[in-house]
């Protein structure tokens, strides 16, 4: 009975192979898309997908309804259940769903979805380096290197899509007497949850309907050159944005406290860029 089983070990590593390859490719492509919902009735709504192949990751986001104007932190959030929380979760009455509210549903943050240069949770608050939504929406495209922990998110389809920045009050700002959970040098509204969307199969080759654009408040192409100029001193107008708890990211870049808002910072633009944040007052 052995006799009748045994096979050549060329043969059986010849047939062996094809198999191993295909489980490489699999476990490491695939395409992922994200249904965004509002959260702290934001109004936001749009479509996220994204395409692994190896360790690059295509990213491309349309979103509408944002504060108009003003920059969006957005990252993928990872390590928690996969899922979205709602606005329900504001565990302590103040009116707003946290950030670290919404933390046991989406997790840490694992990759910070920037225009350029840096993608790591150190740049989870690198505001002159998120999307602007010029006329409350956002184009966004970028190709970039995503690490072990993050494909291994996307993997066990417990990788978040989460867009940051609401304006509950409707003042046309980043304002409000409720503080930022993360720096109480900042309103709640800069840093608050305002869309979210598990990241989950999707067939490969799809894309967000309209795609990406380029220009104001969108990226094109790995990463393109030209970042919105929005200095991170920006969201206070006086003092740089402090840094966001270890439970949701390990640490953040503190950006140059020298940076302004001015249209030398971007040069597809030709006119002074708005800043819509509250200034400090002492």
């Amino acid at each position: 009975m052995r006799k009748a089983f045994a096979l050549p070990t060329v043969a059986i590593a010849a047939a062996a192979f094809p198999l191993l390859t295909m489980s490489a490719a699999s476990a490491h492509s695939g395409s992922y898309q994200a249904d965004l919902g509002a959260l702290n009735q934001s109004g936001v709504s749009g479509t996220g997908m994204v395409t692994i192949e190896g360790n690059q990751a295509t990213v491309m986001i349309e979103a509408s309804g944002l504060l108009a104007g003003s920059p969006h932190a957005q990252h993928f959030h990872i390590g928690a259940l996969g899922q979205c929380p709602t606005d329900a979760d504001d565990k302590d009455g103040d009116g707003f769903l946290s950030t670290t509210e919404g933390a046991p549903a989406y997790g840490a943050i694992g990759t910070s979805l920037t225009t350029t240069g840096d993608t790591s949770p150190d740049s989870g608050l690198a505001v002159d380096r998120f999307p602007t939504a010029d006329n409350g929406t956002v184009s966004y495209e970028r190709t970039f290197e995503i690490t072990d922990d993050v494909h291994a998110a996307f993997d066990a389809g417990t990788a978040v899509l989460v867009l940051h920045g609401v304006d509950k009050d409707g003042s046309g700002a980043y304002d409000g007497d409720v503080k930022s959970d993360l720096d109480p040098a900042l309103p709640m509204e800069a840093t608050a949850p305002a869309a979210c969307g598990p990241l989950t199969a999707a067939q490969m080759g799809t894309a967000p309907s309209g795609g990406a654009e380029t220009g104001a408040g969108s990226t094109a192409g790995t990463e393109q050159q030209g970042a919105l100029a929005f200095g991170a001193l920006a969201l206070t107008g006086a003092a740089a944005a402090g840094p966001w708890p270890t439970a949701v990211v390990r640490r953040r870049t503190r950006p140059d406290p020298g940076r302004s808002c001015r249209a030398a910072d971007h040069p597809a633009r030709h006119e002074p860029t708005p800043c819509h944040y509250p200034r400090r007052t002492s």
